[in-house]
């Protein structure tokens, strides 16, 4: 399939084993109906955003071309997460078996009380920002700009490389 609308997934875990828990994801993400893998970032390592007192994160971006729409493809990205173990009722920006993330959607822009796309904080997170940048750094992120000056907008402390692409 070929056909559809490019979707950029964040995917973070830092609890029991993340490198595996991102791994899975991507096969998982790779089975989701009507949706194409297309490609995986490399693996970052970084440090929580939210409580200190956690682990630190695996961070990645997959890219996606799917038939679903937005609300649907956010659908089956929870349904991944809650398969994965997750837990949805813990603290904002606690740690996670698995955080599945709608960056991005074709060029169109959301605002329901669903799904906010582009994702909320996206033109801040250098661990969101780099692996987007290794894959597509002339995106555009609507109403925002392109990924690669984002990125030279941001500090690029905090975020280590782990495994290459396909690695």
């Amino acid at each position: 399939m070929s056909a559809g609308t490019a979707a950029w997934i964040g995917v973070g875990s830092n609890l029991d084993g993340p490198v595996g828990h991102v791994r899975a994801a991507f096969d998982a993400l790779a089975g989701i109906p009507g949706t194409d893998f297309v490609a995986a970032s490399s693996l970052y390592g970084s440090a929580p955003m939210g409580p200190a007192d956690q682990p630190n994160y695996v961070n990645a971006v997959v890219h996606l071309r799917t038939t679903l729409d937005p609300h649907a493809l956010l659908d089956a990205l929870q349904r991944l997460e809650a398969r994965a173990g997750r837990e949805r009722a813990g603290e904002r920006w606690g740690p996670r078996v698995l955080d599945l993330d709608l960056l991005l959607y074709g060029d169109r822009r959301i605002d329901d009380a669903r799904l906010r796309v582009p994702h909320p904080g996206i033109a801040e997170r250098i661990f969101v920002l780099r692996p987007l940048a290794d894959m597509a750094p002339g995106l555009d992120v609507p109403g925002l700009g392109r990924v690669d000056e984002l990125l030279g907008r941001v500090p690029e402390g905090g975020l280590w490389r782990l495994e290459e692409a396909g690695a």
